[in-house]
This record gives structure tokens, C-alpha cells and sequence, in this order.
């Protein structure tokens, strides 16, 4: 056995979306091809399962326990248009919106306690219950830490989600640019209150953003990251809500451009990309397509040009038959999530 291998911890890689939760369970003394993988229903889709069977019960619900992705939220709609009520404490309330007038607004009566006749319903990214029993039953050990990604717009008292979440990201660049590394936070900005949740479910260890744990995903193939570290690439998640693009180069991040992927076409998207790759794309002309923004920081001497372009994410079929790469990280395109959160790891913990 590799005594250096033997030495590092596990891991649990999460990569939480709408529809998937996809995992890694990272165990040290094994050849990574042979670490246990799966691609499982998202916490979203599992109370929205919930929901609607108790909706078809007849039975009101009740929300409770912490922030999580609001994918369940059709399923509770419907609940209501059939006529059933639904209660929500707020701290599960928050799943749905950061305005709870807004929430109360759909028909949600807010209240820190379960009504009586109200049927329970979890609300979490992460239960340690289900992932103890899950792992349990297939005689896996429990991890040592978890890390975990999910998308979260954040909390911007005042201004709207898109502007507050590409602030965010404005300023977590800087004018010189972000390590590659801490994409992955140790401790989640302040308005990131769905990570910081998450990271509480889950006792800590570090949390990221879907796309940025898909970005280092792609630095997860060797050929990438050795491309990354002489010049400049372009790493674009084209997710099932949101398209993201990383500029990246000497293990900076040093460019992002977000969008959201139900209004991309794809030859708006090619446009924007290679206009983004260029530096002439205004954060303007993308927020007022109702995307998020763009911003690249003042470039390096000997930085770019960013002519590579690889896509990972459900939708980068958007991208089929333009000049770009399809890399799958550690041999599967559905983990480049988690094998991201593993590189980050590996990143930050470098002498």
C-alpha cells in the first residue's frame, strides 16, 4: 500500500443539484477507479417525493429544519392548489425565498412550531441519518470528513439575487484574481446561506458553489491542469439552471461569466464565450439578458490567450460541434463535481 495514501483521510464528495445528488466516497487505500460512485435522487427531488405523496393523502404539511434547495417547490405549489395547507418553520422557510412576506405570500403560514393534524417534512442538503444507514447497508465505513457543492444565489438584502451574487463574485476575485483553491471555502461569505447551512449539517469541513467545484474538476485531468499552468483556459459548466465560465490560468482564477442556461441558445452562448475570451464582453450586456455578469481581472504579462475551451455539465451538449473539449474527470463527466471538491482538498492542503 502507498503509505502517503494510507495516511490521508476519506472523503465523502457530495455535488448536490436539482435533480442529482452526485458522490464520491474517496477511500485512501483504494486505486481511485475502484472508490464507490453513485448518481442518486437530489434531497430537492426525495421531499418533493414527500410532498406529493402526502398531498395524494390528503394530509397538510409542515416544513421544518434548515435552508436547502427550493426543487421541491412545484411539488408544494400543488399541494396548495389542491386545497391542503402548509406551514413552515422559518428556518425551512428559507428554502423557498429570503423574503419570508414573500413566502407567506404563496399560502405558507409561518410558525416555529408544527400545527396540530400537520404531517412533518425534513428539510436538508445533508442528513447524516440517511448517509450513516446508506453507506451502512453497503458495509462502507463512515467518511472522515465531507465536502460538499451546491448552487446558492445567497442572501443580498436590497439588491436583486442576480446583481448580489455576481457582486459576490466580483469580490471574491479581486483585482488580481482568486487561488484555484479557494473556490472551495472553509468558511462560506455571509451571504451564502444555503453553504452555510449545508456546512453545518454536515459538521463542517469545506463547502462550494456547484460551478466552481465543477471548474476544478476539470483541473482534475492532468493534461488540463498542465495547460492551465502555462498560459490561460476557459472551464464552462453548462448546468441545467445556471451556465457558468471560469478563466483560468498559473492556478488563478482570473475571469467568471454567468448566465442562466434556459435562455442561452447555442449560438448566443458560443458569442458570449469567445467574446468573454477576448475580454470584451461587458458585465451589462449579460445582466441585461437577464443572466448574472462578467468580469475578467487585468490580465498578467504572458497570460492567454484563452483559446481552449472545455465544457463539463448535463447541458454541454449546447456546445456539440464547436471547436471545444468534453472532459470527464476521473473518467465520469457526472462526478466532475466531486472530483473537483477532492482537487480543492488536495489544493489547500499542499506544504
Amino acid at each position: 500500500m502507498d503509505q502517503t495514501k494510507a495516511k490521508e483521510p476519506s472523503l465523502l464528495c457530495l455535488d448536490i443539484g436539482s435533480g442529482t445528488q452526485d458522490v464520491l466516497l474517496y477511500l485512501p487505500d483504494r486505486e481511485l477507479e475502484n472508490c464507490p460512485k453513485f448518481v442518486l435522487p437530489s434531497p430537492a427531488v426525495q421531499v418533493a417525493h414527500r410532498i406529493r405523496s402526502l398531498t395524494r393523502q390528503g394530509r397538510p404539511v409542515y416544513l421544518f429544519g434548515t435552508n436547502m434547495g427550493g426543487g421541491f417547490r412545484e411539488a408544494l405549489l400543488e399541494h396548495l392548489e389542491a386545497g391542503l395547507d402548509a406551514a413552515a418553520h422559518p428556518d425551512a422557510a428559507y428554502s423557498l425565498g429570503d423574503d419570508l412576506e414573500r413566502v407567506a405570500g404563496i399560502g405558507i403560514d409561518i410558525r416555529p412550531s408544527c400545527p396540530l393534524g400537520h404531517v412533518p417534512v425534513h428539510l436538508a442538503d445533508y442528513e447524516p441519518g440517511f448517509w450513516s444507514h446508506f453507506l451502512g447497508l453497503l458495509g462502507l465505513e463512515p467518511p472522515c470528513f465531507v465536502l460538499a457543492a451546491a448552487q446558492d444565489h445567497g442572501h443580498h438584502s436590497g439588491e436583486s439575487n442576480r446583481k448580489g451574487r455576481f457582486r459576490l463574485w466580483k469580490e471574491l476575485l479581486g483585482p488580481e484574481g482568486l487561488p484555484v483553491q479557494d473556490l472551495l471555502f472553509d468558511t462560506p461569505p455571509e451571504p451564502f446561506t444555503r453553504l452555510q447551512a449545508l456546512q453545518a449539517c454536515k459538521g463542517g469541513a469545506p463547502v462550494a458553489d456547484t460551478g466552481a467545484a465543477a471548474a476544478l474538476g476539470a483541473l482534475f485531468v492532468p493534461e488540463i491542469e498542465a495547460e492551465n499552468r502555462k498560459r490561460g483556459i476557459c472551464v464552462v459548466n453548462v448546468g441545467n439552471s445556471h451556465t457558468i465560465g471560469f478563466l483560468l490560468s498559473r492556478d488563478k482564477v482570473l475571469g467568471i461569466y454567468e448566465h442562466h442556461t434556459e435562455i442561452l441558445s447555442p449560438e448566443k452562448l458560443w458569442a458570449d464565450l469567445s467574446a468573454f475570451r477576448r475580454g470584451e464582453l461587458k458585465e451589462e450586456a449579460v445582466f441585461d439578458d437577464q443572466g448574472h455578469g462578467c468580469t475578467v481581472c487585468e490580465l498578467p504579462q504572458g497570460v492567454g490567450p484563452f483559446d481552449s475551451l472545455y465544457v463539463l455539465g448535463p447541458r454541454r451538449s449546447l456546445l456539440q460541434g464547436y471547436p471545444v473539449a468534453f472532459p470527464a474527470p476521473g473518467g465520469d463527466m457526472m462526478l466532475a463535481g466531486c472530483f473537483g471538491l477532492l482537487k480543492g482538498w488536495w489544493a489547500k492542503r499542499k506544504p
